[in-house]
């Protein structure tokens, strides 16, 4: 069962499609290219909510639909749930 999705190939983080609980090795889906990817979850990651594919360090951009969506402001790990506790908007 697919539990999130990766819009496209270049994106950092992947979005639920089911709640993930913490410890959980989740089945993701890259869109682009149909690859199917493992991830563990180090974090519950509510529906709708972003799990982060790599490492990704304070300061970098989290890119989702190929777009830069924000800023990290806190280290995010492979598997961490990603949200506004590690990121912010570029916006403000």
């Amino acid at each position: 069962m697919i539990q999130f999705l990766v819009h496209e190939k270049a994106d950092n983080v992947g979005v639920a499609t089911v709640d993930i609980k913490s410890g959980e090795i989740a089945q993701g889906l890259y869109m682009d290219t149909q690859e199917s990817l493992d991830m563990k979850a180090l974090n519950d990651i509510p529906l709708g909510h972003k799990i982060a594919l790599t490492d990704i360090a304070v300061e970098a951009s989290v890119i989702k639909y190929g777009a830069d969506i924000g800023r990290v402001v806190a280290e995010i790990k492979t598997g961490e749930h990603v949200h506004t506790q590690n990121l912010k908007t570029r916006r403000w």
